[in-house]
């Protein structure tokens, strides 16, 4: 079984490699680099920033050499002094530079990060709905936050890194040639000995912190499918507290153990860096003092080499590392850019129409419909518990439906549970596009108009109606921002709830709880009837709106929605008798295609499916 983790380990490494390095051919860098654009005086700003911090680290061995050979060894006190205020200025200097590059750094990747989230933001939005469906919530915050950091990191500390230590590094060994090429030349042959096992530790290091990247993610999706209300319900009706704990537990233990090997590799690291430079400090001590006793080298010349070398193993370790930094960099952005990569399933025409000013129509013309498979709408490493179901294709919903729901009237869905019911709703509100066929609204085809604008002129209440952590008000100004107060009380009223909303303490600004929990099943439904009240829209759509209301809570929305369906085009899907008898015409779906249709008393007169459905379901509550 380890041996079985550690292949499947190898091979997910091995594929990650190899689909960045097909990605680096299409122009990754050039892509990255382009997200730099917007901020090239600061890049440039930044980069003369590092220069002059770089001359500074050579300038004041350089002067401590001056203190001793010009000033301690001829008993100069004058040149003490002022090369002694010279070094004080150059340490202030020193420090406001790096102020400076701190701050273009971080305008930068600030910058950054705030153009990449907004970006994946506003991408994961346009997706379809199919996409939600699959994709693990945790996994997408790990991309906005984790994966975006990590991004950012390419354009601060690496970018900035990089060049900085390498130009310090060429000004510390130039001038340490300069001042001895043989304390600089057996100095570096201890490199190797530094060079070899800091690769090799980048490498572990780097391993461990995907390893650990992902097991947070995994915690992430945990607590965010866990901590929301119906998980936390799920969790205690079904008794599984205790195996939930102990799965966290797994996880949790090996961050921790991945951790204490990360501190671990990092000690190990520091002290070879600390060994090595030692001695190398030994080795130029040993023979830069004979030098100077044999009167090749001063004393200060020797001692501004030994400093200038402690200056030298800081740039050399984050260059020996620098293509694990640059790789794990490509790697966030792939991730990201995985994301802003994905093509919506449902997109605007780039030539839209408009739909009618007056009453809309509806038009089911032949339409068929299967679902999307995973690998069309989404990513695997979005939704790792359904990697197994990338291959599947899925079976038709609908097949050839057919029917018109003319302006001002309507029309009622019924059939057996899984039918295709909601299905038709859905592809109305254009949350999928059909497979075959065409859906008109106002004799437009859907697929010509702009979502937007078709949202506009949709009302949907669905059987779950959603709604947010905010107040009353919020939720019901969220289908309409400006509406006023009273006009929230018309629609309140209207939707039968306003005696409820007057009785609460704080009205409209009372906190409705995570996805409406604190409100019952009937209030919560009622205040989204209130909603779309609110929004008036020309055709609206209820699914199963009525489905979570008792029997004098329906009928006091009942007679709100007869009131709010004159005049406007409405399509209304239900088994509730109440909902559908009324309705100038009832549909039928039976095995994703339109079985039956007409008036309540005509399908009743037919003894078929909705006679069967009548009297299963209908007859007892008559």
């Amino acid at each position: 079984m380890a041996n079985h983790s550690v292949w499947m380990t190898m091979r997910s490494m091995s594929s990650d490699r190899s689909v960045l390095k097909k990605r680096l051919g299409k122009g990754l860098v050039r892509r990255i680099l382009g997200y730099a654009r917007p901020y090239k005086a600061i890049v440039i700003a930044l980069l003369i920033t590092l220069v002059f911090a770089a001359v500074l680290t050579v300038a004041q061995p350089l002067l401590f050499r001056r203190i001793i050979d010009k000033g301690v060894s001829v008993g100069d006190s004058s040149v003490v002094t002022k090369t002694a205020i010279l070094i004080a200025i150059l340490a202030l200097l020193d420090a406001v530079l790096g102020l400076v590059g701190r701050w273009f750094s971080a305008r930068i990747g600030e910058g950054l990060i705030f153009d990449l989230r907004t970006q994946v933001f506003d991408h994961v939005q346009r997706q379809s709905i199919a996409f939600f469906t699959r994709a693990q919530t945790g996994a997408l915050i790990s991309r906005l936050n984790s994966d975006v950091i990590g991004a950012q990191q390419a354009f601060t500390s690496t970018l900035s890194g990089v060049i900085g230590n390498l130009i310090s590094l060429i000004i510390v060994l130039v001038t340490m040639f300069i001042l001895s090429w043989q304390v600089t030349l057996t100095s570096l042959v201890l490199v190797p000995l530094f060079l070899i096992p800091a690769r090799w530790m980048g490498r572990k290091l780097q391993q461990l912190t995907r390893d650990q990247m992902k097991l947070n993610a995994d915690m992430s999706n945990q607590m965010s499918e866990r901590f929301n209300v119906a998980g936390a319900l799920l969790v205690k009706l079904f008794g599984r507290p205790e195996e939930e704990a102990d799965n966290f537990s797994g996880k949790a233990v090996r961050v921790r153990d991945i951790g204490i090997k990360m501190a671990m590799a990092n000690r190990w690291f520091f002290s070879a860096l600390t060994l090595v430079a030692a001695l190398a400090t030994a080795v130029a001590y040993g023979l830069g003092g004979n030098l100077v006793i044999n009167g090749v080298l001063t004393l200060g010349t020797l001692l501004a080499l030994v400093g200038l070398l402690a200056q030298l193993y800081g740039p050399l370790t984050a260059l020996s590392n620098v293509r694990i930094d640059i790789m794990t960099a490509l790697v966030s952005f792939d991730r990201v850019f995985e994301v802003l990569d994905l093509t919506p399933a449902v997109q605007d025409p780039i030539h839209p129409s408009k739909l009618p000013e007056t009453s809309l129509s509806l038009k089911f013309d032949e339409v068929s419909f299967t679902y999307p498979t995973a690998r069309e709408v989404s990513l695997a490493s979005l939704e790792s518990v359904a990697r197994k179901e990338e291959h599947f294709e899925n079976e038709p919903v609908l097949s050839g439906v057919s029917f018109d729901v003319p302006a001002g009237t309507l029309a009622a869905i019924v059939g057996p549970s899984g039918a295709g019911k909601s299905t038709i709703s859905a592809l109305v509100t254009r949350l999928y596009d059909v497979s075959s066929g065409a859906i008109s609204i106002g004799d437009v085809d859907i697929r010509n108009v702009k979502q937007l604008d078709l949202h506009a002129n949709l009302g949907v209440v669905t059987q779950d109606a959603h709604l947010f952590h905010d107040t009353i008000g919020a939720n019901l100004r969220y289908a309409r921002p400006k509406a006023t107060d009273d006009e929230i009380y018309e629609a309140l009223e209207a939707a039968q709830i306003i005696d409820l909303v007057r009785s609460l303490p704080n009205g409209l600004n009372t906190v409705v709880g995570d996805r409406g929990h604190r409100l019952s099943g009937g209030e919560k439904q009622r205040l989204a009837l209130a909603r779309v009240l609110l929004k008036s829209p020309k055709l609206l759509i209820l699914d199963e709106a009525t489905a979570h209301l008792d029997s004098e809570s329906e009928a006091a929305v009942q007679r709100a929605l007869d009131s709010a369906l004159v005049g406007r085009t409405s399509l209304v899907i239900a088994h509730r008798l109440s909902t559908i008898r009324n309705a100038d015409q009832i549909l039928v779906i039976a095995d994703g295609a339109v079985a039956e249709r007409g008036s309540h008393e005509d399908l009743l007169k037919l003894q078929g499916i909705y006679s069967d459905l009548y009297n299963t379901q209908f007859a007892t509550s008559e």
